[in-house]
Parts: structure tokens; sequence; C-alpha cells
């Protein structure tokens, strides 16, 4: 048999057949050959999604507080909380027990983006905590503003870790997009934390002016991510996960559409358009999230989409020397 036939066979020179099936991608014993990450569904899109959003949250909250914007401040606070919270759940849940998470705080590692991420969100969640306390009852407002503060300080560690953390691994989606995920991330956080914003009686300019400009953020790094990705560019836009990332993008379209409309009309039309918007931003900043984790996973459990890019450096350096 001729080696490099392929696919549907075609005669020799002596009359004979030759069949050569089709390459298929596959590894000894069928096993994939990485071992796709036993992250669970949603419990990690979702601390994704809401530890993005909880750190912008609390930011809004820290400027409004300086500004003397009070029913801002308050939305802020306790969204940034509530973020926290389910953030820790998720992630607990998806350990399996609590001990596991504490464990991680034994020691940090800086080589370690989950290591460091579990001592960004420690210190946020206690942070936000007592922010939001102080905001519920009333009581100690020096603390809860210094809390508020250092809640925001930490927030926009919050935005992006997550996406070096995805990037960090040998998933080939998340891995070929290390340079654009954490913008992806940061424009679908600032989405997101603005959108909440919205949601706020009284000035939200704040809000809007970051929900406008994260939404814009989100939808040109998601298409550079898309157009530099390479290979696993497939990830991204086939299956499940192209339709959650198209859903986002409709989503953020008209959220960003919604809340400047919204800034422009009066009265109860333009709060019903804004607390639209924020909904709708937010719907697009969890489904981009959840568009992500399903293309790691996908790209993670198909061998081509780690033995293409292989083959295709490996024919660039040939091709080079």
């Amino acid at each position: 048999m001729t080696a490099g036939t392929t696919g549907r066979g075609r005669k020799g020179g002596r009359g004979e057949q030759l069949m050569v099936p089709d390459a298929e991608f596959s590894s000894y014993y069928g096993r994939p050959i990485l071992k796709s990450p036993t992250w669970k569904v949603p419990d990690v899109p979702l601390y994704l999604y809401l530890g993005g959003a909880a750190g912008v949250s609390a930011s809004l909250a820290a400027l409004a507080d300086a500004t003397d914007r009070p029913e801002l401040r308050r939305v802020g606070r306790f969204a940034a909380l509530g973020g926290a919270l389910v953030s820790v759940g998720a992630l607990v849940h998806d350990l399996g027990r609590p001990k596991r998470f504490l464990h991680m705080l034994r020691v940090i590692k800086p080589t370690s983006p989950l290591s460091v991420g579990s001592w960004i969100l420690s210190p946020f969640g206690t942070l936000s905590g007592l922010a939001a306390a102080s905001e519920l009852t009333g009581l100690a407002p020096g603390i809860g503003r210094l809390a508020g503060f250092g809640a925001g300080a930490v927030g926009p560690a919050m935005t992006t870790y997550t996406a070096v953390l995805l990037a960090d691994t040998a998933v080939p989606a998340w891995h070929e997009g290390f340079r654009e995920l954490p913008f992806v991330f940061a424009g679908s956080a600032m989405a997101a934390g603005g959108g909440m914003g919205l949601l706020a009686a009284g000035d939200t300019r704040p809000a809007w002016r970051v929900a406008v400009a994260g939404a814009v953020l989100e939808l040109g790094a998601t298409a550079l991510l898309e157009r530099r990705v390479g290979y696993a560019r497939k990830a991204y836009t086939g299956g499940r996960a192209g339709a959650l990332l198209r859903a986002a993008r409709a989503a953020t379209v008209a959220g960003a559409a919604g809340a400047v409309v919204g800034r422009l009309v009066r009265g109860r039309r333009g709060r019903a358009l804004s607390i639209a918007a924020g909904v709708l931003l937010n719907a697009g900043s969890a489904a981009t999230r959840f568009g992500v984790f399903d293309a790691g996973m996908v790209s993670s459990r198909d061998p081509s989409y780690t033995v293409v890019p292989q083959r295709e450096r490996l024919r660039a350096r040939a091709d080079g020397a």
C-alpha cells in the first residue's frame, strides 16, 4: 500500500485497489490525549460569572461611596457580597468538601493561579461581607466604608484571575487564547457589574459608563479571540459553545443599546429600559462564561485540538529551517 493514500482510495499501477481509511485522531486504548478537567457544570462557569460581576460591583460601590451616590453604593455592596457568597458555595460544591477549600488557604503559591485565586476570593468575600453588613444595619459606618474601599481595591483582580486560571491549563481552547481571555473576562465582568448598577435608583452614571465600556470590550475581545485562536476556533464557534457565545453577543448588544437609550429617555420608561438593559447584560456575561467553559471542555476531549496545532507548529519550524 502506498503511504499517503487516504479517503476513498484509488487504483494502483497493477489494478489493485488501495484503500487507506481517513485519519482519525485517537490515542492508546481510546483514551484522550489530555485529562479533561473534572470541574462541574454549573458550579464552575457560574463561579466564573459571579466572581467577575462581584468584583466590578465592589469597585463601583467604592466609587459611589466616594462620590456620594448612596443608592448605587448599596446595590454594589449587596451585589458584591451575593456574588462572593455564591461563588464560594459553587467552588466548595465543585470541590466536594469544604475542607478542600480551606486546605488551599494553608499556603500561598505565587506560581499557582488556583492558590492565588483562593487568596483573592477569601479577603474579597470577608471585606464585602463587612461592607454589606454595615450597609444593612447602619452600624460601624466607618468600618463599613474602609471595608468597602478594600473590597473595591481587590475587585479588579476578581474580574480577570479566573481567565489566567483557565489559560494556565493545557486545555487547547483556553491555553491558545491566553492573550485574549483576560480581556474577554474583564469586559464581561464590567458589563455584568455595570448592569447590576443600572438596577439602582438615583444617579447611575458610573454604572452606565462601565456597562457600555465593558460590553464594547467583551464583544471586541471575543471577536479577536475567535480570529486568533487558530484551530481551536472550532470549539468556540460550533456546537453548544458556539450557540452560547452567539446568544451572549446578542444579549450584550441589546443590553448596551438599551443602556444607551435608557440614559437618554427620562422618567419611568427610561428606568424600565435601564433595568432591562442590566438584566440583558448579565445574561450575556453569564452566557459568555458558560460558552468559554464549554469550548474548553470540548477541546480537552477531542484529540484533534492537540494534534493538529502540534503538526502545524512542526511544519512551520521545518519550513523556516
